[in-house]
């Protein structure tokens, strides 16, 4: 399989996936981003420590907590379930189970199944589970919004309200990433649709929320009785012909993005096509440039009309094929990591970190390498520690994955 044809999926063959691939020596020439990078103070070497050892787990694709409780993980199982684990309890060899939709939920394909699920952040006040997966018969992606039992402890899966739909053409490129804002809206990452190349150029087009970021108020009703309204300041809601849920476009597969919690800043990981992936901040209407740009470069035979947005940092296809977004650093336990942004490659396993250093990116550090596991997620628990979710051995159905929380190596 030629690399062009892995990079069109978020999730690659089995058969590369299984591969121990090492860490690519950096790319001779500087990237436009490492041209012109500021040198800032140097960013801590980190290790990957196994926890919740005894769980057995399925391709877990996220880990979270809710408000209000730092001693419970919520574990987002790809083929739709979420499961409750103790993270102190390392002996823990069955977790309880949260939520499970897997009847409704299509796995089929390796980018298909439950992809992100968010609580309402006013929770428990607000008992509400957001989750975005994919169905079949006919193929779409759904967001939909849950109610969480009183205790606590489990979700009514009958309760689903099926908030937002849309049609899926290809089983690839199903974005996924549903996060809060810190002003309290929605927000959620679509692909372009899937197949190659964007072939029906929706990345661009207004019109459809594929290759999309979309901002909507889940806390009132559209003016037509819809489940959810528009915010008044979205970029788009005086646009003729737009989706006015449209918050910036041109993206071509944001995998996870996430809110800075100091800064307010979005990042996204957007996977790449033939060579360039890349990590974005994603601004009010912005236009990230995918199909007519890949990364900071024109992509032969695209087309879209500027100005773009530039990436923050992107990396060659030497070094990985496939982003997972990560987050911005914020906990105390590792202090010389503080602000720093951390992602990753789904299939070599290096972990980066960059700073922000008046508005321009350092150059990115590789931090540590997690080999035999493909990297999934990179989620920030309340204290700010970070958890990596893994798939373990490759990606086939079914196949197992691993939790780790990320230590500094020094210790």
């Amino acid at each position: 399989m030629s690399v062009a044809a892995v990079a069109v999926s978020l999730l690659l063959s089995t058969a590369l996936a299984m591969q121990t691939v090492p860490p690519a020596a950096p790319t001779s020439k500087p990237t436009p981003a490492e041209e012109s990078a500021p040198t800032g103070a140097p960013i801590p070497k980190l290790e990957f420590q196994r926890i919740l050892h005894e769980l057995p787990l399925v391709r877990p694709i996220q880990t979270l907590q809710c408000p209000g409780d730092a001693n419970t993980l919520y574990i987002v199982e790809q083929p739709g379930r979420i499961l409750m684990a103790d993270p102190s309890r390392s002996d823990v060899k069955e977790a309880e189970v949260f939520l499970d939709i897997r009847e409704r939920v299509n796995d089929g394909g390796n980018e298909e199944g439950l992809l992100s699920v968010a609580f309402h952040p006013d929770f428990p006040k607000k008992r509400e589970l957001y989750t975005y997966y994919t169905a079949n018969k006919p193929r779409r992606s759904v967001l939909s919004r849950f109610t969480v039992a009183a205790d606590g402890r489990s979700v009514d899966a009958g309760s689903e309200e099926i908030l937002l739909v849309q049609p899926q053409p290809y089983s690839n490129h199903n974005g996924g990433a549903a996060v809060f804002g810190p002003d309290g809206f929605l927000y959620l990452s679509l692909g372009d649709g899937g197949a190659a190349n964007d072939p029906h150029h929706y990345s661009q087009s207004l019109d459809t929320f594929l290759g999309k970021v979309l901002r909507i108020d889940v806390n009132k009703k559209g003016s037509g009785g819809e489940p959810y309204a528009i915010p008044a300041d979205n970029p788009f809601v005086a646009t003729e012909g737009a989706k006015p849920e449209i918050w910036a476009r041109g993206t071509r597969n944001i995998w996870r993005m996430a809110f800075d919690p100091n800064t307010g800043d979005l990042w996204a990981g957007d996977v790449g096509q033939n060579v360039w992936e890349e990590i974005d901040l994603i601004k009010k209407g912005a236009n990230y440039g995918w199909n007519a740009r890949e990364g900071f470069h024109d992509f032969q035979g695209g087309k879209g009309d500027g100005p773009f947005e530039e990436p923050i940092v992107e990396y060659h296809h030497r070094e990985g094929n496939s982003v997972t977004g990560g987050t911005v650093y914020r906990g105390k336990a590792i202090p010389a990591l503080e602000g720093v942004y951390l992602y990753a490659d789904f299939t070599t396993s290096v972990l980066w970190g960059i700073r922000m250093i008046e508005g321009k990116a350092t150059k990115p550090a590789v931090l540590a390498v997690k080999r035999n596991a493909l990297v999934a997620s990179i989620d920030a628990m309340h204290d700010g520690t970070l958890v990596v979710s893994t798939f373990d051995g490759g990606q086939n159905k079914g196949n197992p994955g691993s939790l780790w929380k990320l230590v500094d190596a020094s210790h």
